[in-house]
């Protein structure tokens, strides 16, 4: 059972006058077939985390430690953590120019299994999940990103979600942009996921709207760097209809 340990981790930022702290002890578990909710306003340390989490290069940890089955998933670089089995659906997904998606997933795959999938098996598993996804075939001749809408940009993050089975899956805002049908048909393509029980899933929201589609078994509130509340889906009900007001003037606490 794959486990990711975060443990009071610390994340700085370059910014106008030196290095902002942003991530002040964050303390998480995600287990293998659990769906974690992340909640909280913004400037709080949701997109600070994930990015952090995946390697990106602008994030510096100053303190702390994240481990997976035990592995310094810190000391990985960010191909190396792909490869682990940390998987990333960005908030933004960048475009890029000349590889082609059919290209890319495959490129993709290979990179994660060790080995180019089989072509024909490849082919099919492709082709279900874009329909599933209710994808036009024509997208995978389509450059990566290039002129996709929002809501094609992250079907096509669900797709390489469904497509490279990661072990942890870090979901950055997924539903940022959508409107209520592309809502539902990303919701499917999780959840899909998450039914097979090999995935941890961190999933990083404003709101709650996502959640009725994608049942948390865990939600934290998010404020000022740190986990300020932990609980069940019913956290999120609360925090639908009183805000996040109480946390940003930290009248909650861990």
């Amino acid at each position: 059972m794959a486990t990711l340990e975060i443990n009071d981790l610390h994340v700085t930022v370059d910014a106008e006058g030196g290095p902002r702290e942003i991530l002040k002890g964050v303390d998480l578990t995600v287990k293998q077939g659990e769906t974690h909710a992340i909640m909280g306003p913004n400037g709080s340390g949701k997109s600070t985390l994930a990015y952090s989490l995946a390697g990106h290069p602008k994030y510096t940890i100053t303190g702390g430690t994240v481990t997976l089955d035990g592995e310094d998933v810190l000391a990985m670089t960010v191909d190396e953590r792909a490869r682990a089995g940390v998987f990333l659906a960005m908030q933004y997904p960048v475009e890029v120019p000349g590889v082609s998606v059919s290209n890319f997933l495959r490129t993709s795959a290979t990179a994660i299994r060790g080995e180019a999938p089989k072509l024909r098996t490849w082919v099919k598993e492709v082709k279900e999940t874009m329909e599933n996804l209710q994808i036009d075939p024509a997208f995978a001749e389509r450059n990566v990103n290039e002129g996709f809408s929002g809501g094609e940009k992250k079907r096509h993050e669900i797709l390489q979600l469904e497509l490279l089975k990661p072990r942890i899956a870090i979901l950055d805002e997924t539903d940022s942009g959508l409107d209520v049908d592309a809502l539902r048909i990303v919701s499917e393509g999780v959840n899909r996921v998450r039914e097979t029980g090999t995935v941890g899933t961190l999933l990083i929201t404003h709101y709650t709207r996502i959640l009725r589609y994608i049942k948390p078994d865990f939600v934290h509130v998010f404020a000022q760097g740190r986990i300020a509340e932990s609980g069940g889906a019913e956290l999120a009900d609360k925090l639908e209809n009183e805000g996040y007001e109480a946390y940003v003037k930290g009248g909650a606490t861990a």
